[in-house]
């Protein structure tokens, strides 16, 4: 007999995907990387250089690593959490736009990292919850192509906007209005119920045992190598296209093609990759990265920055889903503790990327700091990649 005091009406799966997806869009479209395709938009008016976009770009994954460590902590509901974090994201990404400052820039771009991860945490808990509740557990590749569904909108916004030659502190404030009117919508497709599908969660885990095993140290190493890899042309692949065709019209093109490669991989590594073991699927996503940052080291060309949107957008959300399903089924028991040092290794990796080529662009002229990080990052994810096919694998 169905207890009455938790029986509530069911959402459609159109809305909770609907929801989570937006969410998603705005948490890392915007919260995380509308960055990218503001920069080189900042450099050409004169208001950031590269080695300021390394800096700023560290900040926010430093709060995102903040943010993945405290999210659990917060008592709060998961729907709630994700409703203040989207908040905080139209806040503090409209408040770039008010200010000059690169002090005042950081702690933008810290505050927005905190609430991306805020919302990617606690969109994943509610998000997931209602789809087990209604028996569509194939919706999450609906809802994880938010994050390329984001950057793919927000990068083709900015390069329009470039392309109509927009100001970017104007850019900035018409983001944070993006987001809001995305904020509005989650607000109203969200499940009204917050603690039911959570409970099922809570639930399920507390009939678990604890886990008696971790996740291998090496493992969660090259998922943090995974962080590393991917940032750089994440976040300077818009600055290279710059340097090739100083036009917005034309170097504004590589960030959607970026998010479009991130968006469709999602939607297509279950169909096409259900029988390659994870850690090969890991493992190759790491070779074609590596050759997507060496490619403009090797020549610089708008072809070869389009190579590499497509090569390291299409290939790191399924690197990302393959590291996190190997960390659960090497961890026995609860996976949560086992989640949680993968989440840090990447945010870690996403830190020490643009710290590098900070350091680095210090001490050489032009793209020379960038190209040595872009480098070091190919080298490691190929070592990476041979280490995750010489390991036995779970299929």
């Amino acid at each position: 007999m169905s207890n009455p005091s938790i029986a509530v009406a069911r959402p459609s799966f159109f809305a909770v995907c609907a929801a989570g997806l937006l969410a998603l869009a705005i948490a890392m479209g915007i919260g995380r990387f509308a960055f990218t395709p503001m920069l080189p938009l900042m450099i050409r008016a004169g208001s950031a250089d590269v080695a300021a976009g390394g800096w700023l770009a560290a900040a926010n994954y430093a709060g995102y690593l903040l943010g993945a460590i405290t999210a659990a902590r917060i008592p709060l509901t998961p729907q709630r959490i994700g409703l203040v974090s989207l908040l905080a994201i139209v806040v503090s990404t409209a408040a770039m736009g008010w200010t000059g400052s690169v002090a005042i820039w950081l702690v933008l771009r810290f505050v927005a990292g905190v609430a991306s991860a805020w919302a990617l945490v606690s969109t994943s808990v509610w998000c997931l919850g209602w789809l087990a509740r209604l028996e569509r557990p194939a919706g999450a590749g609906i809802l994880y192509a938010g994050v390329g569904v984001g950057i793919a909108l927000a990068g083709l916004y900015c390069w329009r906007a470039g392309a109509a030659g927009m100001e970017p502190d104007r850019l900035w404030l018409q983001l944070g209005a993006l987001a809001l009117a995305g904020l509005i919508a989650v607000a109203a497709l969200m499940p009204r119920d917050a603690g039911a599908a959570h409970a099922t969660v809570r639930e399920s885990a507390a009939t678990r045992p604890a886990s008696s095993r971790a996740v291998p140290w090496s493992l969660v190493f090259c998922y943090g190598i995974l962080g590393f890899g991917y940032i750089l042309p994440a976040t300077f692949l818009p600055v290279l296209a710059r340097a090739v065709v100083d036009d917005p019209s034309v170097f504004g093109a590589a960030w959607p093609v970026f998010g479009a490669a991130a968006a469709a991989s999602t939607l297509l590594a279950g169909a096409v990759l259900g029988h390659v073991s994870r850690r090969r699927v890991l493992a190759g996503s790491h070779v074609l990265m590596a050759v997507g940052c060496l490619l403009p080291v090797l020549h610089l060309s708008a072809l070869t920055v389009l190579a590499a949107a497509l090569l390291v957008g299409g290939t790191f959300m399924v690197a990302t889903m393959a590291g996190m399903q190997e960390a659960k089924a090497t961890a026995v028991g609860d996976p949560t503790r086992a989640l949680g040092r993968m989440t840090a290794a990447f945010a870690i990796g996403q830190m020490a990327g643009p710290v590098l080529s900070s350091a680095l662009s210090g001490r050489a002229q032009g793209f020379g700091g960038l190209f040595a990080a872009l480098v070091i990052g190919a080298v490691a994810l190929l070592a990476s990649a041979v280490w995750l096919v010489r390991e036995p694998s779970r299929t």
